[in-house]
């Protein structure tokens, strides 16, 4: 979920969608003995955004976007998290908006919920690329086995991908999709994915560079992992 793009682009609405009015100089903080012990106002948003590189139809395709430095990451993210901050959120609350998840039918055990997972897949022509047992490790390396069973599935569709990724060429850390399947502190069984909704951009001026083709492409896979999913949560054969 990791710092998230996703937290990232929440921060940036939030920033963007509050009013942006015309101040005079503030006079030095040290030249007013009222504010020696005022914590420090959080650096201004527009201040530190980086540049934009202009609309997604103009790049190159798989061309890199230029690497921000060290510094500009952390100057963005200083003034993007007490926004999150003052709106009384964690990393809990930060993660739990940024994934989809469904909770499987009581009775259904975790197997039968892979295995629905897996022929819902099959049908929508998104393949199995990658499997990863953790609970496997969890006991192995760490000798842990009171942690619930969790493992995560890889899926991709190709040809999405492919074009998803000559446009955004670092929308590549996202893939493959992941659909995870774990046990709670209940012993019931969660399916959970990173939320690929994009329907939130249609209130954004210009949806941020997004063209119709990337977002068709976006919520395809969406639709198709949440088809998945709901399958998987259902037990469906």
């Amino acid at each position: 979920m990791q710092k998230s793009v996703a937290a990232l682009l929440c921060a940036v609405v939030a920033g963007l969608s509050a009013p942006v009015s015309a101040q005079t100089p503030a006079t030095p903080r040290s030249a007013n003995p009222y504010l020696q012990n005022v914590p420090a106002p959080a650096p201004n948003i527009f201040a530190v955004m980086p540049k934009g590189s202009g609309a997604l139809a103009q790049h190159i395709p798989w061309a890199m976007t230029p690497m921000p430095t060290v510094e500009q990451k952390r100057q963005m993210m200083k003034a993007m998290l007490p926004m999150l901050n003052n709106m009384g959120l964690n990393i809990r609350d930060i993660m739990n908006y940024m994934t989809t998840k469904y909770q499987a039918k009581p009775g259904l055990s975790f197997d039968e919920v892979v295995e629905s997972m897996t022929l819902r897949a099959n049908q929508l022509n998104l393949k199995l690329v990658g499997h990863s047992p953790m609970i496997k490790d969890i006991q192995a390396v760490l000798g842990d086995t009171t942690s619930p069973r969790m493992e995560v599935f890889h899926f991709c569709d190709i040809a999405a991908g492919r074009e998803v990724m000559r446009l955004v060429p670092e929308a590549i850390v996202y893939l493959p999709c992941r659909i995870a399947v774990m046990e709670d502190d209940k012993k019931n069984i969660w399916v959970l994915t990173l939320d690929w909704d994009m329907a939130w951009l249609d209130s954004i001026n210009g949806s941020m560079g997004v063209t119709p083709e990337l977002s068709k492409m976006a919520t395809d896979i969406r639709d198709k992992m949440d088809n998945v999913m709901r399958a998987a949560a259902n037990g469906d054969l």
